[in-house]
């Protein structure tokens, strides 16, 4: 379709419900999954409100990032540079996503700014695992994600309106 894009999602936008949010992008429709070759998934990115977001940084060429293919109208890109902070820690980049029978160019937003140290907050990661889950992504990926570290987020509010978006409430 001329008037879509494809958007590689591998963090918290695989949670389908997160990602077509009114103010995010409501006309995406999942397309297929796949795997990004050569990238580490990490959870470094700096995030302004302390915690680490995602990130599919360089690695060697056997690491594979899972994630989910979105079909997006063109009109919401904007929407969707806003809610993952392009010019503010993401820079978007072209990737090559293999799936099942081919690989396909999608864009994906990259982490401009990381810190090692970095956890994500437990409802943040929540999003990531359930994206994964809901979208059938390898079991021993979804394993390997359960088993990253994360920390109680201070803001209880910020941290129920998110649990509301993960559970349906």
């Amino acid at each position: 379709m001329a008037n879509t894009f494809l958007y590689f999602a591998y963090g918290s936008n695989m949670f389908t419900r997160r990602l077509i949010a009114p103010n995010r992008t409501p006309s995406a429709v999942a397309a297929g999954t796949g795997f990004v070759a050569g990238r580490r998934f990490t959870f470094d990115k700096v995030s302004k409100d302390g915690s680490g977001k995602c990130d599919i940084e360089p690695g060697n060429p056997a690491d594979r990032v899972y994630g989910v293919l979105f079909r997006i109208v063109q009109g919401e890109v904007e929407a969707l540079d806003r809610a993952e902070g392009l010019g503010a820690g993401y820079r978007k980049e072209t990737v090559q996503v293999v799936t099942a029978d081919r690989t396909i160019t999608a864009i994906a937003y990259v982490a401009t700014e990381k810190e090692p140290a970095c956890k994500p907050y437990s409802w943040y990661k929540a999003f990531v695992v359930a994206g994964a889950a809901e979208h059938g992504l390898p079991s021993a990926y979804i394993e390997h994600l359960r088993t990253i570290p994360a920390k109680l987020d201070p803001n209880a509010d910020r941290r129920s309106e998110n649990e509301a978006v993960l559970f349906g409430g």
